[in-house]
């Protein structure tokens, strides 16, 4: 169908607690409405020959919110990993697995590829993330970013009409074009994603030159 599929998509799903309180919820309750979504947008992904992913789960700063929000974006992180294991992938959770913040349940995962099942498109998933870690570990790591595993982005999806890079991957994300669709993230539809890499044809990929 598409010509031009873009080698790796970077995925902000925002919205969540928008969505919830338009819903009539607590913003916390609409972490897990955001996990059918994603799992739409992995299927749509490996349909559409797409090598690689990265999807942002949580960051420092988002650390700040309310206790009963910090722990309900936590677990539907731990969820949608417990639920990829079930699908062919190869996870990279990337994230400051030191600080408390991070999950324990995902320390397992941390900073290294895992393998599921046959394997296939590589999913990155940034947990506790923290733009400043990421470039700072360079200076202990023989110059290597924490994230330097992970591959320039060509194409950044984000949803919920915010038109800025919230610290997503600011090394990887340097020439990529930016999509962003208004609808809230658990809003997902098939249209969206498609939609992007209708746009993504007409994209003139210069990568400065």
């Amino acid at each position: 169908m598409f010509k031009r599929i873009p080698a790796h998509i970077g995925v902000i799903p925002d919205g969540n607690r928008r969505w919830a309180l338009r819903e009539g919820m607590d913003k916390k309750e609409g972490y897990q409405k955001g996990l059918p979504p994603g799992f739409r947008l992995f299927e749509m992904l490996v349909e559409q020959g797409v090598k690689e992913a990265t999807f942002y789960g949580f960051t420092r700063d988002n650390n700040k919110r309310a206790v009963e929000q910090r722990n309900a974006f936590t677990q539907a992180c731990i969820d949608a990993v417990k639920l990829l294991e079930n699908r062919s992938a190869n996870l990279l959770v990337i994230g400051n697995e030191k600080s408390v913040a991070f999950p324990e349940e995902l320390k397992p995962y941390a900073n290294k590829r895992m393998v599921f099942r046959e394997g296939g498109i590589n999913i990155n998933f940034l947990v506790n993330y923290d733009w400043e870690w990421d470039l700072k570990t360079a200076l202990s790591n023989g110059g290597k970013i924490a994230s330097a595993d992970i591959p320039r982005v060509d194409l950044l999806i984000r949803w919920g009409g915010r038109r800025r890079l919230s610290g997503f991957l600011p090394v990887q994300s340097v020439y990529a074009d930016f999509y962003v669709v208004d609808d809230y993230w658990p809003d997902f539809e098939d249209k969206h994603f498609l939609d992007a890499l209708a746009w993504y044809q007409d994209c003139d990929v210069t990568l400065g030159g």
